[in-house]
């Protein structure tokens, strides 16, 4: 075991260890509201906010499960598919965000619009800093995990250099994912084309909006890299990891956010988010396939440069 597997591997502990916290609030939110001894969320019904809350739990659960898979040898038997899905859409909504994290905390602002915990108004303080903490420690923690897991059992997918292999599928999503970073940053900067409610613009709002747009710009450069083998000689880690996780924050945050703008677009008197609902759900909708279409050109990647010849194959068959 070398130093990065060793590394990967503490990490995966430390992240199934400080998800637990976020996983058993939101145990005792849904029990709770049920009990009819905790509030409920503004704007959501009972049934709503038990419904929302459970998919929280869900999702706390696979994400726990997730970081034990990347560490114990059960993981490996587990098909390779449903552990890189996973592993995708985690680093997605959480080594994303990590900027944004930072960046709350050096702005000191609230984080709650990460995502699961800022929908209840009347949270502790230590709740917020619980949920904080689990967010920044699964995200840390998959950050160092996955890439040593993947290594493991895909080691032919991050050796050599961009260009070794052959040029794999048309760009086109990498374009998609460019114009829809572009869109997010413009709106950063304080653009108002698309922007319906511009009193409802608050700094998480500017910063999430910048860290999605250079998500996915640098997702969007990767793929390109990845999928033109140019520039040649740069190592083929480097735009794989950048393909990875912008792929996984276009896809796995807007995958999140576009259910709750349909909802908006069906009652909008509920929820009043700073851009157009039509644009969001448009903008959300092309995120998701976008960062499907790039994932897939990661898979076939790995795949095509696991079937290319080494230079030592090709001396063999010219001997032979």
């Amino acid at each position: 075991m070398d130093r990065w597997d060793r590394v990967g591997r503490n990490a995966a502990y430390g992240a199934a260890l400080a998800l637990s916290p976020y996983l058993l609030i939101k145990v005792s939110w849904v029990v709770g509201s049920l009990a009819g001894v905790l509030p409920i969320g503004n704007g959501f019904g009972l049934a709503e906010w038990v419904a929302l809350n459970t998919v929280t739990v869900a999702m706390g659960v696979i994400g726990i499960a997730l970081a034990l898979a990347l560490v114990r040898p059960w993981g490996m038997r587990i098909p390779g598919a449903a552990v890189a899905f996973c592993s995708w859409v985690g680093s997605g909504f959480l080594v994303s965000v990590l900027p944004f994290a930072l960046i709350s905390a050096l702005l000191k602002v609230g984080g709650d619009s990460q995502g699961g915990g800022g929908d209840d108004p009347a949270m502790p303080v230590w709740e917020g800093v619980l949920v904080e903490f689990s967010f920044v420690g699964m995200g840390l923690g998959l950050a160092l995990a996955v890439p040593a897991y993947l290594r493991r059992r895909w080691p032919d997918a991050f050796i050599g250099r961009v260009g070794d292999g052959p040029r794999t599928v048309p760009r086109w999503a990498a374009v998609v994912g460019a114009v829809i970073g572009l869109v997010w940053l413009y709106w950063a900067a304080g653009g108002s084309l698309g922007i319906a409610h511009p009193a409802q613009r608050s700094t998480d709002w500017y910063v999430l909006a910048a860290v999605w747009g250079f998500w996915a710009l640098a997702g969007s450069a990767g793929i390109w890299m990845v999928a033109g083998t140019r520039p040649a000689g740069l190592p083929r880690w480097f735009p794989l990891a950048l393909g990875w996780v912008g792929s996984g924050s276009l896809f796995a945050w807007s995958a999140w956010k576009l259910p709750l703008m349909l909802v908006a677009l069906s009652d909008p008197a509920d929820v009043t988010p700073p851009e157009s609902l039509t644009v969001a759900v448009v903008l959300h909708l092309c995120a998701v396939v976008a960062g499907a279409a790039m994932m897939r050109t990661l898979v076939r990647t790995r795949i095509r440069v696991a079937e290319s010849p080494t230079p030592c194959e090709l001396a063999v068959r010219f001997e032979g």
